[in-house]
């Protein structure tokens, strides 16, 4: 439905740096030679940021070795590992239990790793380790190989917070020198942060082993808040955390893993959380929260997705597509969500009406959702310019007034990097597509993650992280009064002279 070959041709030599008259300018343009926004652009290399290279118990041995009470290991057994660590502790206390519960203990762990054996043949993720599962499921391109893990705009503020290789995490904020580190002990392989919205201090933060809050005061000056300033939430078996999400509001926290059926819905000042179970899936990997409130999107590491309301907690189940859903955006009235779906170069789009609850405008649940986008790449034809284009849709990102989509499109070899896709979008009266450009770095660095500013107020600004360590930001500038400035898509495409191969205009009708 569409082809990448009708989007300008990549420029490979120079980072993209903003969007002008509909044009992605780069640095090679005359004149144009840094960044044209003022935010904190930081660069991290692997050389200097140095991972755990020992278990937090491997310090044990320099102390006298003192036993605890099989009540207390059993204590700490559960809480780590749930029933699996405590039946195992149990099985290898044998001398210090009666023979029956020591027996019974293994007979039962027994019967439970064989079920999961057997459960894992129907879901292959669940043999593999906690880092190899964030790793798979992480919004980060090649997680375990990139210097930055995650990375979170602030809904409010020019903030951000970035969680490095290290397990650390840092927060920048414009026309801000202090730059604060937060660390923690619990804070291990992280994988997705967020800010809580209409507050400024506190920052969800989803670890191997646990969920942090961190309480972090915008008017301090210190440079390493205390791990005191952190909540420690955490659920037996709810670990490790790939994804969570605040609701609108910033009343309810939403977690989820993808070893637990569950989600878990916190009340982060009470420090409690109700499961929401479901049977199938295998696990929850994606949650996203629509801009109004109204519905939350929950996928799964198998070929199925729910979409849950939030008035009542009741869900719909969306089984009919291939793969398992990998990324999601909302728009910003929440009326529209588009989703990608591993393994394939196809953007779908589900619609929802304006009737209290979740019913969609379509009776039929095979063709509820539809296929918007079809991404086919394409080879570049120039000699000097040897580079092909498109791939599996791994993240999309909508802005939050609507008019631009950025797709990140995985690469597979040296002449087929990842890039950025960005289309000019409407949704109203009719979702209308346009191709604007591809958003690229400079020579050698590919992009891991993207993510719009929430309030940018010249039109949209896209923050990128690279393979190279490096955060940059990239505006566009555009009115707010239609899809190109006010223009209808007709002038729009009779002043795109400096383009013509993009005069193309793809129109998708949802409904």
């Amino acid at each position: 439905m569409c082809s990448l070959g009708v989007f300008p041709a990549p420029v490979t030599a120079a980072q993209t740096l903003f969007e002008r008259n509909n044009e992605l300018l780069s640095a090679l343009h005359p004149g144009e030679h840094s960044q044209a926004c003022d935010l904190p652009s930081p660069q991290f290399t692997r050389d200097t940021l140095k991972g755990h290279s020992r278990p937090e118990s491997s310090s044990r041995s320099v102390f006298l070795d003192q036993r605890d009470t099989l009540w207390m290991r059993s204590a700490g057994a559960w809480r780590d590992a749930g029933l699996y660590g405590l039946l195992d502790e149990i099985t290898n206390s044998a001398e210090e239990v009666p023979r029956f519960l020591a027996v019974g203990s293994a007979c039962v762990l027994a019967l439970l790793r064989w079920a999961s054996s057997f459960h894992g043949s129907l879901f292959p993720h669940l043999t593999l380790s906690s880092d190899e599962m964030v790793a798979e499921f992480s919004q980060m391109l090649d997680w375990s190989d990139s210097a930055l893990r995650s990375f979170a705009w602030h809904p409010h503020t020019d903030k951000f917070a970035v969680a490095l290789l290290d397990d650390s995490i840092k927060i920048y904020k414009s026309n801000s020198s202090p730059t604060p580190t937060l660390k923690h002990r619990c804070q291990r392989s992280v994988c997705a942060l967020q800010w809580k919205p209409l507050c400024g201090s506190a920052l969800a933060v989803a670890c191997q082993s646990c969920l942090l809050i961190w309480h972090v005061d915008p008017a301090s000056l210190s440079t390493r808040p205390s791990s005191g300033c952190a909540q420690v939430l955490s659920h037996p078996g709810h670990s490790p955390i790939t994804s969570i999400a605040w609701s609108p509001t910033g009343s309810l926290l939403v977690s989820a893993s993808p070893v637990d059926t569950s989600m878990m819905v916190w009340d982060v000042a009470a420090e409690s959380a109700v499961p929401l179970q479901r049977v199938g899936g295998g696990g929850v990997t994606y949650l996203s929260w629509s801009p109004d409130g109204s519905r939350l999107l929950a996928a799964t590491p198998s070929a199925l997705f729910r979409v849950w309301e939030t008035r009542m907690w009741t869900c719909e189940r969306w089984p009919c597509l291939k793969g398992s859903c990998q990324s999601a955006c909302w728009s910003p009235d929440g009326g529209c969500l588009l989703l990608s779906m591993q393994g394939e170069r196809v953007i779908y789009a589900l619609t929802f009406s304006d009737l209290t609850g979740i019913n969609n405008t379509y009776s039929s649940p095979v063709t509820a959702c539809q296929l918007l986008l079809i991404l086919k790449g394409f080879s570049s034809l120039s000699a000097l310019l040897n580079i092909s284009v498109g791939g599996e849709v791994c993240s999309l990102s909508w802005d939050p007034r609507g008019e631009r989509l950025a797709v990140l499109l995985k690469g597979r070899a040296d002449n087929h990097p990842s890039v950025i896709a960005v289309f000019k979008t409407r949704s109203s009266p009719v979702f209308e597509l346009l191709p604007c450009g591809f958003v690229m770095g400079e020579a050698g660095a590919e992009p891991r993650f993207m993510q719009f500013h929430p309030h940018f107020q010249h039109g949209a600004l896209l923050t990128v992280c690279w393979s190279d360590g490096r955060i940059s930001h990239v505006p566009f500038y555009f009115s707010s009064a239609g899809l190109l400035g006010g223009d209808s898509p007709q002038q729009a495409l009779a002043s795109n002279t400096t383009n013509p191969s993009s005069n193309k205009l793809y129109t998708e009708q949802i409904s």
